[in-house]
């Protein structure tokens, strides 16, 4: 039994929970960056070593997470069902874009992270040109669903904890911090390096906004083996974080609900396996 079934199935678990994993993403907020079905690669010993105060997840890293509970019933699938017997909470993926200590604000879709701008071209530009980029709605202008309009609110990511976003800058794609609040370190599963399978991949996917699905994939093929690398105006953006010593920290996690209607700092320093949803349905890395 020990040869033939255990010892298999505990050199699998080892291997999948404490060295690497391969996770297949569904859903596609995090287009155009990863498609629906697309898999790619986790070392989970990076993860291991960052809990236990070793480096830590980079500004523009795209990280798998468990939501929490509360999330998960409130997401439009609710929670996973394994086998019909027991429900699970989906894992999501999606980038990060603000640190411990940032304060983050979003408007009209854009990041500012500390009172700067983050060039997000990398996202925004294939929405635009697909014309379903979302502007106006209440996240996209960092407002959470039920609340008031009000001045851009600013959020400060507490210590141990990330603001993430998905790449899909549309209607469809608003499971994020903007919607949940920050991820805590705790419920980081891994951050994906490589996308490995499929082989090849189609250049151009035409995504039909009404139906808030891909329509077409078109164009010549091209390999789909890569390394998922931050984007440029992230790894431009600056290796420092500004220390302003009068803001606080919170110890909690929170959704975009923090109201600051007194101006930015005005003198700023150089900023520095299982199957996830991306959920539209289901850097210079700072390494220790």
């Amino acid at each position: 039994m020990w040869k033939d079934l255990l010892r298999p199935l505990a050199l699998a678990l080892i291997v999948t929970q404490l060295i690497a994993t391969l996770v297949s993403v569904s859903g596609l907020s995090m287009m155009p960056t990863l498609r629906d079905r697309e898999r790619v690669f986790i070392p989970k010993y990076e993860t291991w070593l960052h809990k236990a105060g070793l480096g830590t997840f980079a500004r523009g890293d795209i990280i798998v997470f468990k939501p929490s509970r509360d999330v998960a019933a409130a997401a439009p699938r609710g929670p996973g069902r394994t086998a019909g017997w027991w429900t699970c909470r989906p894992s999501l993926i999606k980038r990060v874009v603000g640190l411990p200590g940032d304060r983050v604000r979003i408007q009209g879709v854009e990041t500012f992270i500390n009172g700067r701008k983050l060039d997000s071209r990398w996202a925004t530009t294939y929405w635009q040109e697909q014309g379903c980029w979302d502007t106006q709605s209440d996240l996209a202008n960092g407002t959470p669903p039920g609340a008031a309009p009000a001045n851009p609110v600013t959020l400060t990511v507490p210590a141990g904890q990330y603001f993430v976003l998905g790449d899909n800058r549309t209607m469809s794609g608003r499971e994020d911090s903007r919607l949940f609040g920050t991820v805590p370190l705790r419920d980081i599963a891994g951050r994906a390096t490589a996308v490995v399978w499929p082989v090849t991949r189609k250049v151009n996917a035409q995504f039909d906004c009404a139906g808030k699905r891909v329509a077409a994939l078109d164009g010549s093929t091209v390999r789909n083996w890569r390394l998922l690398q931050p984007p440029q105006s992230i790894v431009t953006f600056g290796a420092a974080r500004p220390q302003w010593p009068h803001l606080r920290v919170p110890v909690t996690g929170q959704a975009l609900t923090e109201n600051r209607t007194q101006p930015e700092p005005a003198a700023l320093l150089t900023l520095n396996s299982g199957r996830v949803g991306s959920h539209a349905g289901q850097a210079s890395h700072r390494r220790g």
